[in-house]
């Protein structure tokens, strides 16, 4: 998305990109736009000669607080050996800086973390490359790696005043979810909107009955999507990055955004046997949890109708949007049909 902005944009963001290196030891390269969605993310040099990444966060999207809970939350997963990025401090000990309003950007926040050495699994919407026994093979290892984190997060005691969003009942299905009102946002008709309205009634009841029946629930990433699991070395090793919207939630979400644009693949049903097989040769997984997973596909499918419909400036968001309506309402199908 990055090589799709306006050059005046990205002058300027390069601009503010450099007003944060500011604070930090870096080489005289130029800072490289990599991405920019909810972050503008750079890759730089260290002093040291070590590649990083420079985050330039989206205004009013998390606070200060936020943003110091995130990065203590990969500290502490990097500390416990799961290769995810780490914080790099300013000069004088900082892990995150604020840059005060001018007069093309509000205030925000900046940090620095280290660079993850590989390539993401794949993008949205493009058929994974590896053999059928290879994805079998790397979606056994990001389970084990994602029952490692869990593990890691439920070990961990978070320092006093941390806070991270909540992926609950309320924040998925709630009056103000996270990533907005899927059945009342601009895009889908009539019926549509009609049809979501009458699916979160009935997904409330649906969750609440999986909470009785005692679902894990703790700290958990959000979003691991393939372009947010990375695959790095020889051997195919996993990695996870962009902990942007990680806090409290469902561990089903996390195995339900790992799956979720995988469904089309042909041989789906291996990716999802192998996930949830690595999941459970590090951590207990039950059948009986396992029942709740067709739900929290929905709800993960759910989250994307109304993070599109606030951001209408993305390319193809309104197609993007029509399609996830109606696989969402197709999910749900299934789960009146038992599938």
């Amino acid at each position: 998305m990055a090589d799709q902005l306006p050059q005046t944009i990205r002058d300027a963001l390069q601009k503010r990109a450099l007003e944060a290196l500011d604070h930090w030891a870096v080489l005289s390269d130029e800072p490289v736009l990599l991405k920019y969605r909810e972050n503008a993310v750079f890759r730089i040099t260290l002093a040291d000669g070590q590649p990083a990444a420079l985050r330039l966060h989206r205004p009013g999207y998390h606070d200060a607080t936020s943003l110091h809970s995130e990065l203590a939350f990969m500290a502490a997963l990097r500390r416990g050996d799961l290769d995810v990025p780490s914080p790099v401090p300013t000069g004088d000990g900082r892990n995150l800086v604020r840059l005060p309003a001018s007069r093309k950007f509000p205030e925000q926040h900046a940090d620095v973390v280290s660079w993850i050495d590989g390539a993401a699994l794949g993008q949205t919407g493009t058929p994974l490359l590896q053999s059928a026994e290879t994805q079998a093979d790397i979606f056994f290892r990001i389970g084990h790696a994602m029952a490692t984190m869990h593990d890691l997060a439920d070990a961990w005691a978070p320092p006093t005043g941390f806070r991270r969003p909540a992926w609950d009942a309320d924040g998925l299905l709630g009056e103000s979810p996270l990533w907005g009102r899927f059945w009342d946002c601009p895009g889908p008709s009539r019926d549509e909107a009609a049809a979501l309205s009458a699916l979160r009634d009935d997904l409330r009841r649906r969750l609440a009955e999986a909470q009785q029946d005692g679902i894990n629930y703790g700290l958990i990433h959000a979003d691991l999507v393939r372009e947010n699991i990375y695959l790095t070395g020889d051997e195919n090793r996993v990695a996870f990055i962009d902990f942007d919207d990680a806090g409290y939630g469902f561990r089903l979400f996390d195995v339900a955004t790992a799956l979720l644009k995988n469904r089309q693949e042909p041989v789906y049903a291996d990716i999802e046997g192998a996930l949830i097989a690595g999941y459970r040769s590090r951590r207990v997984l039950s059948d009986a949890a396992l029942q709740s997973l067709p739900l929290f596909m929905v709800l993960r499918s759910l989250t994307y109708i109304g993070w599109l419909a606030e951001r209408p400036e993305i390319p193809g968001a309104a197609e993007r949007l029509s399609r996830y309506v109606a696989e969402s309402l197709e999910l749900a199908r299934k789960l009146d049909a038992g599938a």
